[in-house]
């Protein structure tokens, strides 16, 4: 089974995991060893899901205002959560191909394994949330057809991404590609960068 395979099934398993309760308060249960790459993509996938939700919740318009701002605190402190794990699921790839040397004419990818599985982590929900669309019993006939149209793309797009993460580990296994990944060094989350929050000491 290739890795983006590998992943599709443990992200699937996390969206559906969270659904038992649909509660952005459930405790995580991750079911695989801790230090693999199966425990990294599943908390990964854990964590969009649960931050999909936060979005859900903070965009109605009728949330207090003090929920909201404990809400965003929440979604800050996700997406931080969100960029670590990344970076460690790309510390496992570098770990990988550490041996492998590069041939003469070797390119340079446009984003590395990681984010481009963190892009497919947040297509397995897509493809969630619109397949529940397509099921809603109390929506109209033309809601049903635009979302089911929207879904056939999603999983259109899965396959062509799933591709893609295969053939660039291929590449850079076989040395026809290299890694270079760079820290997203968010400043505003830094008390040392940004600016409000150094000028308050």
């Amino acid at each position: 089974m290739s890795l983006a395979e590998q992943a599709n099934l443990i992200f699937t398993r996390a969206v559906n995991d969270y659904h038992l309760t649909d509660n952005i308060d459930t405790p995580i249960r991750n079911p695989y060893p801790k230090d693999t790459i199966e425990h990294s993509l599943y908390l990964k996938c854990w964590i969009d899901t649960v931050q999909w939700h936060y979005e859900d919740i903070i965009r109605d318009p009728h949330i207090a205002p003090i929920e909201a701002l404990s809400l965003k605190r929440r979604i800050d402190r996700s997406n931080q959560d969100r960029t670590d794990l990344v970076e460690e699921i790309d510390a496992y790839f570098r770990k990988q191909y550490s041996d492998v040397k590069p041939l003469p004419d070797a390119r340079l990818n446009t984003e590395s394994p990681a984010w481009a599985i963190d892009r497919l982590s947040i297509l397995a929900l897509k493809i969630y949330h619109m397949q529940e669309q397509v099921e809603r019993k109390d929506a109209s006939a033309e809601h049903i057809s635009r979302c089911q149209a929207k879904l056939d793309v999603l999983l259109e797009q899965q396959k062509d991404l799933s591709l893609a993460i295969d053939q660039l580990l291929e590449d850079i296994a076989a040395g026809r590609k290299y890694m270079k990944v760079y820290r997203q060094m968010k400043m505003y989350n830094d008390p040392a960068t940004n600016p409000v929050l150094y000028n308050k000491k």
